[in-house]
């Protein structure tokens, strides 16, 4: 392809990656797959497709969750993060990426294990290899999840509804690695104009027993005043 002054014009591709946040056995975790390229056998990345021209950007990032993980999550909150375009961050080509965080509560393994998984965020420092520049991309999405839970609602989308507030503050200890104060906590949440609505019923008691605890779901408000600050 050459410009109107006859200089070469380089192709370029989109795609999409998508960097799935979920909270499973309370710990946070990411949903990497094994990419299709056969020189990255044994890297792992995040699920990715290049955009169609009959799609739009939302539609490539749930079915790239779709096809390489065998994961649906309409529900999702899904946000675009940034985009990455390094000449070389794909081999087979110039590819730029447009990279999605999304946030769902706790969802089931993928159908198959050897293409894809989830890996506790904890264990990324000297777990899997990844593939093209998502060394750098997941780190800039959990740092965007953990900001964002301080100043916006978003820790409900970690939760199914009703929730408790014991599984709430649950979301905020595994994002950020630290425990909270449950007293503290609730203090917090319930002061939070329209964070959370109360709901008719009780939670059961658990293994331990107890009085059984009082269910909840999202409020109307988007952006916390005060905000929710990490310790």
């Amino acid at each position: 392809m050459s410009s109107l002054t006859g200089a070469p014009v380089a192709t370029c591709a989109v795609a999409v990656d998508v960097a799935l946040l979920t909270i499973r056995a309370g710990r946070l975790q990411l949903l990497l797959v094994q990419p299709d390229a056969p020189d990255l056998a044994g890297r792992w990345a995040l699920p990715g497709r290049r955009v169609r021209d009959d799609e739009s950007l939302d539609d490539t990032a749930h079915r790239a969750l779709a096809e390489l993980a065998s994961i649906t999550a309409p529900d999702a909150h899904l946000e675009q993060l940034r985009t990455y375009g390094d000449p070389a961050r794909d081999p087979r080509g110039r590819v730029v990426s447009v990279a999605y965080l999304a946030m769902t509560p706790t969802t089931r393994d993928p159908q198959d294990r050897h293409r894809a998984r989830f890996w506790d965020v904890a264990d990324l420092g000297h777990g899997p290899q990844l593939a093209y520049d998502h060394d750098r991309i997941v780190p800039d999405a959990i740092e965007r999840a953990r900001s964002k839970l301080e100043y916006t609602s978003l820790a409900t989308a970690f939760v199914e509804e009703p929730f408790t507030l014991a599984e709430l503050r649950q979301v905020y200890e595994a994002v950020w690695g630290v425990r909270l104060d449950p007293a503290n906590f609730r203090r917090k949440v319930v002061s939070t104009e329209d964070f959370v609505v109360e709901t008719t019923g009780f939670a059961p008691p658990g293994p331990e027993g107890g009085r059984p605890a009082r269910r909840y779901r999202r409020g109307g408000a988007h952006r916390l005043h005060p905000a929710m600050l990490r310790p």
